[in-house]
């Protein structure tokens, strides 16, 4: 596939809602010194032209809530250069590619970008790289965790746009892709609910000190039933590499759960009986999701209570 480099582009946003994607993408871009056009997700005057080039990528910054409904709502304009699209997922994005198969846009070509790997800190304020080195393996490589990952037709772009902000980004055919989104979509999915479910506030860091055993068990039994379900092998050492990346960037990101995220962060995973039963417990125990009904196939499951969770695991003496 063609690598394609960087250059001005149009960023769909909602301006009424505080997204902190948009600032990031327009921060990266002007380092760069790119002339990038936002576009009202509700308006959607494509320009024949950006900075003099009438190719360039459209970055789909909008909230995941906000995808379908803008996807079906696009004029025959729009379509022509669905193969421009670029969207996000991870993190603050979620999992979207539920509403991206439902459409026929989850596909090669489609360039799609895992956000894992740069903090996003708002306006006026450049991105961070969360990645970093943890050794070698046994090949004697370097292993990388909490790496940017991109596929499809502008990955190229996207990769020169975060290295000129000293971002690690690593491109990939969509096959590729997949498997490091759906490896970060687990460590959301896991580390929010192991740690919401604690007595006193937690983050993804607690989690991997003092709760690794519950972790662990949930990541593996998400891990069989992708394979199980959408054809999808985790890579090797995920397990290790989500550990890093909560041991060195979870300190700043506190457990929790949002009814208006749930379908993005959990849903994807409501085949893991452990997942339904710590979202259960959640709901009916801990207070949160309080305004949500749980489907039958995930209530019917109740965690049960055990010695670990009754016991005190961390060595800071909390209960």
């Amino acid at each position: 596939m063609e690598r394609l480099s960087d250059r001005s582009s149009v960023v769909v946003a909602n301006p009424e809602i505080e997204y902190p994607l948009v600032d990031a993408i327009l921060s990266m871009g002007l380092r760069s010194e790119r002339k990038d056009v936002i576009v009202r997700y509700d308006d959607l005057t494509l320009p024949n032209e950006v900075d003099g080039q009438a190719s360039f990528p459209i970055y789909i910054a909008i909230p995941p809530w906000q995808l379908a409904s803008f996807l079906d709502n696009l004029p025959p304009s729009w379509m022509e250069r669905c193969d421009d699209f670029v969207y996000f997922s991870g993190g603050l994005c979620g999992v979207i590619e539920p509403v991206l198969r439902k459409r026929g846009m989850a596909r090669d070509a489609t360039t799609q970008v895992d956000v894992h790997g740069f903090t996003m800190p708002g306006k006026g304020q450049a991105p961070q790289d969360l990645s970093a080195n943890f050794g070698l393996d046994a090949q004697g490589e370097n292993k990388y965790t909490g790496e940017t990952g991109a596929c499809g037709k502008w990955c190229g772009a996207i990769a020169e746009r975060l290295e000129n902000n000293f971002i690690r980004c690593r491109t990939g055919f969509y096959r590729e892709w997949r498997r490091w989104m759906w490896e970060m979509a687990a460590y959301d999915v896991v580390f929010n609910l192991v740690g919401s479910v604690r007595g006193e506030p937690t983050n993804h860091k607690q989690v991997a000190l003092y709760y690794e055993e519950e972790a662990s068990d949930m990541l593996w039994q998400i891990a069989n039933n992708l394979r199980g379900y959408l054809a999808v092998t985790l890579p090797y050492g995920f397990e290790e590499r989500v550990y890093e990346y909560a041991g060195r960037n979870g300190e700043d990101m506190p457990c929790h759960l949002s009814t208006a995220w749930y379908e993005f962060t959990i849903e994807p995973f409501e085949n893991s009986q452990m997942v339904c039963e710590y979202v259960t417990y959640a709901q009916q125990e801990c207070g949160w999701l309080p305004d949500m009904q749980l489907k039958d196939s995930v209530s019917r499951f109740v965690l049960k209570e055990s010695k670990q969770r009754q016991g005190n695991l961390r060595s800071d003496g909390v209960i």
